[in-house]
């Protein structure tokens, strides 16, 4: 019996031996896997990244700005010169080329007229050694108006009537020629036009005023309704234009084209004006870089500016309404004639 029993007894153990193996247990993850892990190398991390932009806005990058196209030169009909220019139709030569000029730095005109204004007591040598010491930012063309606080006044008072005179002189500079020879053929024909102690009116075929002494240039008063327009029957026609007021602007201003035949005049045939003795070139298209040639004129930027070493003398309310005022009482008296 004991013989018999111990064969069954190995084969049991063995049996029992290898159903405990690892190959058929629950656990089937070998046991030498740790081992074979720490053997193999790691995986490095992803590096850091931003999220990916929105798709449905495609990220461009920025274009730079447009360049500004500059506004288109203006374009006005005669019918709109001929009205534009009669307040300074009749004006001496001499001073409607400065004026047109000047009007073409509208945003100076009215600083320039509040320093003529404040400074309207000075006169001659004195009146110009303070233009040149206050080192004035205005281009030459308006600071050769200051002798005129009077013209400055006027053109300050109106400043779209000034802005679209200068625009119309860069624009159409022989269009405003024409229609300025237009209005004076009209005050020529009607009789109101004539030479006188002060002025020089010449004929066909341009009529041209000269101050009869360049030294000295008269502004002249009218009424623009009554001047361009043929008078009543009976109608004085002599006393229609004034020209009682003047300036001295003789060797102290020559630096900006005053007291010399010749510096400041119009070509009319060839339309062509001069200032300060130098064809005037400022148009439309380069009126941003455009520089005439004041040689006697130092420029100054308003940084460089000095302080005022001599005192101001505005005028008073009353001086100040009767050199208005006077030119509406000579309308008003021309009005009551008809």
């Amino acid at each position: 019996m004991i013989t018999r029993k111990a064969p069954l007894m190995v084969t049991a153990v063995a049996l029992l031996t290898w159903s405990a193996s690892p190959i058929f247990g629950q656990d089937s993850q070998p046991q030498d896997q740790p081992a074979a892990a720490e053997q193999a190398p790691s995986t490095p991390p992803l590096p850091t990244q931003a999220p990916p932009p929105d798709q449905s806005e495609p990220q461009t990058a920025p274009m730079p700005p447009a360049p500004q196209t500059p506004p288109p030169p203006p374009a006005y009909s005669a019918a709109q010169l001929d009205q534009m220019v009669t307040p300074v139709a009749l004006y001496p030569d001499p001073l409607l080329a400065q004026i047109f000029a000047a009007a073409t730095y509208p945003d100076q005109i009215s600083d320039a007229a509040r320093w003529a204004d404040q400074h309207h007591n000075l006169t001659g040598q004195a009146l110009a050694d303070a233009i040149q010491a206050d080192q004035l930012p205005w281009d030459p063309s308006v600071q050769a108006l200051l002798p005129f606080p009077g013209v400055l006044d006027m053109m300050a008072s109106d400043m779209p009537w000034t802005t679209g005179v200068g625009n119309a002189f860069l624009a159409q500079q022989p269009d405003v020629m024409a229609a300025v020879q237009r209005d004076r053929a009209k005050a020529y024909e009607y009789g109101y036009l004539r030479s006188n102690p002060q002025v020089v009116v010449g004929g066909r075929p341009y009529i041209t005023i000269m101050p009869a002494n360049p030294a000295f240039v008269v502004v002249p008063y009218y009424n623009p309704a009554l001047v361009f327009m043929a008078p009543r029957p009976g109608f004085f026609v002599g006393g229609a234009i004034r020209f009682g007021f003047g300036i001295s602007v003789g060797v102290a201003f020559r630096p900006w084209g005053w007291g010399v035949v010749g510096y400041n005049r119009f070509d009319w045939g060839a339309h062509r004006v001069f200032i300060n003795s130098a064809p005037w070139g400022r148009t439309w298209a380069n009126r941003v870089v455009y520089v005439h040639p004041y040689p006697g004129v130092r420029r100054f930027v308003p940084a460089q500016r000095a302080a005022e070493a001599h005192p101001q003398h505005p005028q008073a309310a009353r001086e100040r309404q009767a050199a208005r005022g006077e030119k509406e009482h000579r309308d008003d008296r021309h009005d009551e004639r008809y």
